[in-house]
């Protein structure tokens, strides 16, 4: 009625109500009328709910005062329930196993917020027995002096001290109770706030107690099963306390100091140790079966049937009721509990109900209030059949929270809170605990909010779970950085300024070891981890402590149940990380598009291993599966999105080597070195941000098949070949425009004169030469990127690796199964003679006629056989021994020929690529013993020397020629001096 008298248009919703039943019905409610009565009557709720309560004063008095014994007893200050070492186990070890024991078994856990309200609003629909009865104020100051509101009902709260107040001043005769409100309302707001701080931590210290114990010694659940309840009520209690009070603070708390006396930074503990509880009587509750079963057959039926026997008589139905309690205790053994007989005392408990009404009218045989012993013994037989059946019954009634259903602003609170304090980070696993409570709260006769307060549970463990994880993978990131700015400090380049550093340091001390100025030493590697004190925490070992504290609360539990739904925190955990891991990977790259910069594969891998070492560091604070981390965001990383639609390393690595690396080489500025197996720069450029042998050479390469694995590489190989079929498209396009030419030049190779001549009106020689130096690169970069991967996993995989070599080696395969071989080989890096990988990507260009296709392919051998002697103009022609290769990169065509010429006639599927070859190095050797008869034009020797070795290099590469097809072409004699010339000039 209270509730209902604070909603102001109630008269208007109520006609609303008639109006829309009479149109759904066609006729007017029928207790339409009854129900307006009872609104306007109870237009003032309490007023009229004391006239209505005048003739069950008696009653209420004697419910109210049967409180006497047991309100103060459970209104004890810390400092009482200490000097009276409540709920302790080791108190008294004599007694450890004797069972706990009480008169009033089942209201030692009665809640104390009940009896609050019980007492308050008993007093105020009955004022009059505070007028004429002393003892009502023994219940009714304490109940006003250690609170200012009360629930009404789930989140709808009374502030009783202002409402008694009020409804007092109207009863005449009550000026003195006034007066008393206030002079209690003062002392509440002074002394309530401290007086249930200390209560909430003496309970902390008590259920830590009991959990500890129990948890060593579950055995002990049955005899002091009791403790756990009442500690599980007491800290209830103090909860809810808390809760309403810091929801709806008084408005006379109007002090920043006032309202923080409501925000307990150490409520997190309380509630894990009331969570530690109620699993532990969940998980052995067979415990507490089979204790409980030995007592009501061992003990409580034979004291029940003695007491029996001494009563005096009783009408037949009593006596029936009290031989069927003796009988059912006298059934009961542990073969039941071991069997898994579900046990079920309901009707049990409804008998003594039952027994209750019959010795309670006027004209009983057996009045109960006159055997005391047979209740007290009866209480405490359903205490413990209670134990057996309906465990969950009084965990909920002793520990439901609820509540905090209703109390999310507050709920959400206390979470941030408990996260940020290191200390309380364990007990953050407490909340989504609660959670599982909130479904309680849903009531049979309002089944249509089971499923938003069912949805509302899901989303709130689901968002405390995501934050509790999101804050471990915070700290874990943390700890990562700090890891890799140390890691960063043993890196190579970092070492040459150090030393430089001593280097310069050791010349100063010598110069003034006279004066005896010492200069301090610079900082090593290694002198953060010197302490001086234990005590003196560094930012590491703050991050550590954290780490610990929060990785307990997701390895607490596996799984938590709510509403029929499954929550693992670890898979959260693993989710954020596999996250932040990828995101790590990509940002640990520093890519700048603006100025091409990024990190050489070697020091982003040396960081990627210091990330994965503190990951892996997690398995040691939480079970988690943390290679089942790397496997998911590395192999993400081997492909050119990952599951989130980013970019990977693959994806950027590939693009910086395609787009900025070998776009440089092409330009003159790099150089291929097969003698050092990388690419080198020439000569310093201030437009270049990086040295190209610094992410080229054998370690640079090796560690990008590490990061980005066997099928990265793949995708990079493709992305190659990709750009040499575009490549030579292009050649296609200018053999069309020569054909005439190049068709004529094929057939007279044998008449120097007429191939000079026709040489003559070629056009785009350049072009074509540009193009095939860019393919020669690129097969170049491909082939220490294949050496690289083969190098990587015949040490990370020897098996496999030595399998699949053993395999390409004795099987002997032709046609469709050589190219299946050759893909596999491929794949880890191995040389093969025709490249799978161009053969594909030269099958997608072909659109044109078969024949008309090959015609293609054979002039662009021509045409690039009679141009090779163009580069003899060339001063970067010149070949350089200290490099193994001309500045200019022509020693790549040797590579980009047999490269295209093998795939492109292997294509055509005619076997004929030796001929092929055969016809080239004759059309070379003709174009290039033609420049010695060109006596007249200016030729600088050395590139026309250097031009003879491109020759040698294109035999020496080719899988199809050999040293004696060549001399057959080409004198040997001339090579042997071109190679004396060069070296002996160097």
């Amino acid at each position: 009625m209270m509730l209902l008298a604070r909603v102001e248009d109630r008269k208007a919703m109520l006609g609303l109500y008639n109006q829309a039943y009479e149109l759904a019905y066609g006729k007017s409610e029928p207790s339409f009328a009854r129900l307006g009565t009872l609104i306007c009557d109870f237009d003032s709720p309490v007023k009229k709910l004391t006239q209505q309560f005048v003739p069950l004063e008696r009653c209420v008095a004697s419910a109210l005062f049967s409180l006497l014994h047991l309100y103060p007893r459970r209104n004890m200050t810390a400092g009482e329930m200490r000097s009276q070492e409540m709920l302790s186990l080791v108190s008294k070890p004599a007694l450890l196993l004797n069972p706990a024991q009480s008169e009033t078994m089942r209201c030692e856990y009665l809640s104390l917020d009940t009896m609050e309200r019980w007492i308050i609003l008993g007093f105020l629909v009955c004022p009059t027995l505070l007028q004429s009865n002393e003892r009502a104020h023994a219940l009714w100051k304490p109940a006003l002096q250690w609170g200012f509101c009360i629930t009404l009902f789930r989140d709808e709260v009374l502030m009783f001290h202002k409402f008694i107040e009020l409804f007092f001043d109207t009863i005449k005769g009550f000026h003195k109770r006034v007066l008393e409100v206030k002079e209690c309302c003062n002392f509440a707001l002074l002394n309530a706030p401290s007086v249930h701080r200390d209560r909430r931590k003496f309970l902390r210290g008590a259920l830590k107690e009991l959990v500890t114990i129990l948890s060593d010694q579950p055995g002990l659940l049955g005899p002091k099963a009791l403790y756990v309840f009442m500690g599980l009520a007491f800290a209830r209690d103090e909860i809810l306390w808390l809760v309403r009070h810091a929801e709806h603070p008084h408005p006379k708390m109007k002090s920043k100091a006032n309202v923080e006396d409501f925000l307990d930074s150490l409520l997190p503990e309380m509630l894990f140790y009331m969570e530690e509880l109620r699993a532990l009587v969940k998980k052995y509750h067979q415990v507490l079966q089979q204790y409980y079963i030995q007592y009501l057959n061992g003990y409580d039926a034979i004291v029940l049937n003695n007491l029996a026997k001494n009563l005096p008589l009783c009408s037949e139905d009593e006596s029936i009721i009290l031989s069927s309690f003796v009988q059912t205790m006298e059934t009961l053994n542990l073969q039941k509990v071991e069997s898994g007989d579900v046990f079920d005392f309901r009707g049990f408990r409804m008998d003594w109900f039952r027994l209750q009404a019959y010795t309670s009218v006027r004209k009983a045989t057996l009045i109960l209030t006159e055997n005391h012993e047979l209740a007290r013994t009866m209480n405490t037989i359903v205490f413990h059949t209670i134990m057996v059946d309906d465990l969950d019954e009084i965990l909920n009634e002793t520990s439901d929270l609820s509540i905090f259903c209703h109390r999310s602003r507050f709920f959400d609170r206390m979470f941030e809170l408990c996260l940020s304090y290191a200390s309380q980070a364990r007990y953050a696993i407490a909340f989504p605990l609660i959670c599982t409570h909130f479904i309680n709260c849903t009531h049979e006769l309002c089944p249509e909010e089971r499923y938003h307060i069912g949805d509302r549970s899901l989303t709130v463990t689901n968002a405390f779970l995501d934050r509790l994880a999101k804050e471990v993978k915070d700290v874990v990131t943390k700890i990562c950085t700090e890891q890799c700015i140390l890691s960063d400090q043993l890196l190579p380049k970092n070492a040459a300024p150090h030393l430089a550093k001593n280097e310069q340091l050791r010349r100063r001390i010598k110069e003034k070891d006279k004066k005896n100025k010492p200069i301090p030493e610079p900082m090593v590697p290694g002198t953060e981890s010197f302490r001086k004190t234990r005590e003196k925490l560094s930012i590491y070992d703050k991050l550590h402590i954290s780490l610990t504290e929060l990785c307990f609360a997701i390895n607490y539990t596996p799984k938590i149940l709510v509403w029929e739904h499954t929550f693992s925190p670890r898979e959260y955990l693993i989710q954020h990380l596999e996250a932040r891991f990828a995101k790590a990977l990509v940002g640990m790259m520093m890519y700048k598009p603006e100025t091409n910069e990024i990190a050489k594969p070697s020091e982003l891998l040396t960081s990627v291993r210091t990330y994965m070492n503190v990951l892996q560091s997690i398995e040691s604070h939480v079970h988690l599966d943390v290679t089942r981390v790397f496997n998911n965001v590395m192999l993400q990383q081997t492909q050119q999105l990952d599951s989130h639609g980013e970019k990977t390393i693959t994806m950027l690595y590939t693009n910086w080597y395609l787009e900025v690396l070998l776009r440089r080489v092409t330009s003159g500025q790099i150089c291929f070195s097969p003698y050092q197996r990388a690419f080198i720069s020439l000569a310093p450029d201030p437009q270049l941000p990086f040295n190209a042998e610094e992410y080229t050479d054998v370690t640079e390469l090796r560690s990008l098949a590490e990061l980005i694995g066997a099928y990265g590489m793949k995708f990079l190989h493709e992305s190659l070949m990709w750009h040499i079929a575009s490549q030579v498209s292009e050649l296609k396009k200018l053999v069309l425009e020569n054909k005439e030419i190049l068709v004529q030049l094929r057939t007279n190779f044998d008449k120097p004169s007429v191939m000079t001549e026709l040489c003559t009106q070629l056009k785009s020689i350049e072009n074509l030469l540009t193009r095939l130096n860019i393919i020669g690169v690129i097969i170049a970069f491909k082939s220490l990127t294949q050496e690289a991967l083969s190098d990587t996993l015949n040490r990370r995989t020897p098996f496999l690796f030595n399998s699949i070599t053993d395999f390409r080696e004795h099987v002997k395969a032709a046609g469709q199964d050589a190219v299946t071989v050759d893909m596999l080989a491929s794949s880890v890096g191995l040389p093969c003679n025709v490249d799978p990988a161009l053969c594909h990507a030269l099958q997608a260009e072909k659109d044109i006629d078969p024949q008309e296709d090959y015609n293609i392919s054979c002039l662009i051998m021509v045409y690039i056989a009679v141009s090779l002697r163009v580069l003899v103009r060339s001063e970067t022609t010149i070949y350089s021994p200290v490099l193994d290769a001309h500045p200019n990169n022509c020693h790549c065509f040797a590579k980009a020929i047999n490269a295209i010429a093998g795939a492109l006639f292997t294509l055509h599927g005619r076997g004929d690529v030796e001929e092929r070859l055969q016809e080239f190095l004759a059309l070379a050797s003709s174009s290039l013993l033609s420049l010695s008869n060109e006596a007249g034009k200016q030729i600088p020797v050395k590139a026309k020397e250097s031009l003879y070795l491109l020759l040698d290099q294109i035999v020496k590469d080719s899988p199809f020629l050999t040293q004696d097809l060549l001399e057959s072409c080409f004198p040997y004699v001339l090579l042997r001096n071109a190679y004396h010339a060069v070296l002996k000039r160097d």
